[in-house]
């Protein structure tokens, strides 16, 4: 990772594609700025004209009328208003637009590294803070940007003009004007060094509390079912106020600045008020300058109270910049091959495989199956034997820490990951199903696919008598996740889906576990289609599921302890008859 830079030179090379825009919009911001102090200049012209009257200011370019002067001026005004509206149009215009671009940019660049990263990275990962680095955290750099540079230039813009023209009118006036703005800014940097470090304990809680609430909601059955709702409030209330308390020490930094910085702004003005007073008195100088002193003065200082508020934005924008590309510097721990597999037979082998996930036990010690191309294999066990971590390290979502995984002799880890994955169909114990219709769903499988191909699927899965009896069949909306189906109903969806894919290995995960016997049934006949022709994979804990399979693997303390069909495993004396004779009823358990 790249943290040891400062945010804004990690954003700023983030956004090295948008650097004409930057520019353009800086200057834009800049010149605005420029016109914008033009009217104390010219309300101070405008009082010499009356005062001095053919002894004025213009009167030096030779317009010694003072009704030509004050025409003069008049246009002189109406140039400068248009001008700077114009480049307040610009400018909005621009930063605007490169914010949401920013965005935009940003949020896309994050998701797509996140499905990059590897599986093991998203186990350690709040759901909930992924959600506010993507949504919360890059929204406040869109503010920032829309709002908080624009003012950090006016404020820069405005000490560098305003300084020039305090010099040009009464250079000894100036520095009274002057003398506060470099303790102003120091105290500034000062004040958002110290309110960044609370800015950035208000992330992290705000992370902590996206992912209570993204658990809750994702859990609402099982805490309405265990009457937990007050229980849930009360943990939900103490995490939102201990964001509320972190966010209460940066108010109370955050306001306590303004204050202060008006005291500096108090001394400077009465100063200059009554310094330049004094010369005006003095015939030191002209009534007009005096003018220009109290209303320029007034426009330097002010804006120098919005500091504490610009900082404040700047520091929430940085601190999420922080966090955003820190997510985007995180490296990638699969690195895929570089051998694109072509028209895959279907072969899979584990050998000498051992793997076990990061501070835990040793999951897989020693395995060693192999998998003929066309073959259907049951891969059985007790609960935490392994058999899903197979199917990890088969798509690689993992990578063994001894041995390896072949397919049709290819060590995986030197396929491309796109070639690897497309030729398997993975139909998973947990269904993932996405919103919108039925017909969305099924194609995800194959987007390419024409609408024959889409009913044969949904026929083959058992899934279309269902599918018609919808509201709006093949155009009802499933709801998030598939919430509007049946457990049976979605796991006929997920193989139907598999089944478009057409790839030429099938994973079949616990597919039907959680459903009833009619149901199972179902899907064992829809099994059965689809593994003709495709090496089929079938991870059950029920063993009835696999009975028919060619080859049924046993997988017991962390290997293969037997292999055999169903008829040679029961006249064993392995695990295996044993777990049929505690399913079927013959022993107790």
């Amino acid at each position: 990772m790249d943290g040891s830079r400062h945010p804004l030179m990690r954003l700023l090379e983030h956004l090295k594609e948008h650097r004409t825009t930057v520019f353009l919009a800086s200057f834009c911001s800049i010149i605005n700025k420029v016109w914008d102090l033009a009217p104390p200049v010219l309300i101070g012209m405008a009082i010499d004209v009356v005062a001095a009257q053919e002894n004025s200011f213009l009167a030096q370019f030779g317009y010694t009328d003072v009704y030509d002067q004050l025409y003069i001026l008049t246009g002189i005004t109406v140039v400068i208003w248009v001008l700077e509206s114009l480049f307040q149009y610009f400018y909005a215009v621009l930063w605007r637009n490169l914010a949401q671009t920013a965005q935009h940019e940003l949020r896309m660049s994050t998701y797509t590294h996140i499905q990059d990263l590897e599986m093991q990275w998203f186990s350690e990962q709040p759901t909930g803070s992924l959600m506010a680095i993507m949504n919360d955290d890059v929204n406040q750099l869109e503010r920032f940007l829309d709002q908080g540079a624009t003012d950090l230039l006016h404020v820069a813009t405005t000490i560098i003009v305003v300084g020039a023209i305090m010099i040009s009118v009464a250079p000894e006036v100036a520095l009274l004007a002057i003398l506060p703005v470099p303790i102003i800014v120091t105290g500034s940097f000062i004040y958002q060094r110290r309110i960044g470090v609370r800015y950035s304990k208000v992330r992290g809680k705000v992370a902590d509390l996206n992912a209570l609430l993204n658990n809750n909601l994702h859990g609402i059955t099982t805490i309405k079912s265990f009457t937990a709702e007050q229980r849930e409030v009360d943990r939900v209330g103490e995490v939102s106020t201990s964001y509320r308390e972190a966010n209460r020490e940066a108010i109370r930094l955050s306001a306590s600045f303004v204050p202060i910085i008006r005291m500096a702004i108090l001394f400077a003005f009465t100063a200059n008020m009554l310094v330049g007073g004094w010369f005006a008195l003095d015939g030191k100088i002209s009534l007009g300058a005096y003018s220009v002193i109290v209303f320029i003065t007034q426009r330097l200082l002010w804006p120098l109270t919005r500091l504490g508020e610009t900082f404040d934005l700047y520091q929430r924008a940085m601190a999420s910049t922080s966090r955003v590309l820190d997510l985007l510097d995180t490296e990638i721990g699969i690195v895929e091959g570089d051998t694109k597999l072509e028209g895959a037979e279907g072969e899979i082998s584990f050998n000498d495989l051992g793997f076990s996930y990061p501070d835990r036990e040793t999951v897989l010690e020693g395995v060693n199956l192999t998998i003929p191309a066309g073959e259907t294999v049951g891969l059985v066990g007790s609960t935490g034997s392994g058999k899903t971590t197979l199917v990890r390290l088969l798509l690689r979502f993992h990578d063994p820490d001894s041995g390896s995984v072949a397919l049709d002799g290819h060590d995986v880890r030197d396929l491309t990951l796109d070639s690897l994955r497309s030729s398997v169909s993975l139909v998973s114990q947990t269904t993932t199903l996405f919103p919108g219709s039925v017909r969305d769903n099924i194609l995800y499988g194959d987007p390419s696919a024409d609408e024959e191909s889409v009913i044969e699927a949904a026929r083959v899965a058992e899934a279309l008598p269902f599918i018609e009896n919808l509201p709006q069949g093949w155009d009802t909306d499933i709801g998030e996740g598939g919430h509007r189906l049946s457990g049976g109903q979605r796991q006929r969806i997920a193989i139907a889906r598999a089944v478009l894919k057409d790839a030429p290995i099938l994973v079949l995960d616990e597919a039907t576990s959680n459903v009833d016997n009619e149901t199972e049934a179902a899907l064992k006949r829809s099994i059965e289609k689809i593994s003709v022709g495709r090496t089929t994979l079938i991870i059950a804990h029920r063993l009835s599921t696999v009975r028919n399979a060619d080859t049924i693997a046993v997988l017991g303390q962390g290997s293969i302890s037997e292999t055999g069909t169903h008829e040679e495993l029961l006249n064993g004396n392995g695990l295996y008859p044993r777990l049929w004779a505690v399913q079927t009823g013959e022993v107790s358990q």
